[in-house]
């Protein structure tokens, strides 16, 4: 798949990630805790994506060990911000990260973060 693809299709995933959050009545101006996935079977080509995103400007969590079902072995890692529910700032993250990770051939697996209640919400 060309890489204009995957980002369009990100994109796309992108508003119907922000609009569900927002239906649901998650506060719209928070800042939000934003994890971008990523995953490899070469663990050295994911060592170079971690760089290259912690260059970026992202925190890099500690990449992790997963059997599949299959019985193969990935590597993984997320990637964190913090921002509000930006559509452009997210589509830009997502293509700086798609990019990098296209670089290296490793998967950008999209992004996700958690509900943000109001003040009135939780009381």
């Amino acid at each position: 798949m060309a890489i204009e693809q995957l980002i369009a299709e990100q994109q796309e995933e992108t508003r119907e990630i922000v609009e569900a959050l927002l239906e649901d009545g998650s506060v719209r101006d928070a800042t939000y805790t934003i994890e971008h996935h990523f995953a490899s079977a070469d663990f050295d080509a994911l060592e170079k994506v971690a760089v290259d995103v912690f260059k970026a400007g992202f925190q890099v969590e500690d990449a992790e060990e997963v059997e599949l079902d299959d019985g193969a072995i990935v590597f993984c890692f997320d990637a964190v911000i913090e921002h509000e529910l930006d559509i452009d700032r997210l589509d830009k993250d997502c293509e700086t990260l798609i990019r990098i990770a296209e670089k290296h051939d490793v998967l950008y697996d999209g992004w996700g973060t958690y509900f943000v209640e109001s003040e009135e919400q939780i009381q």
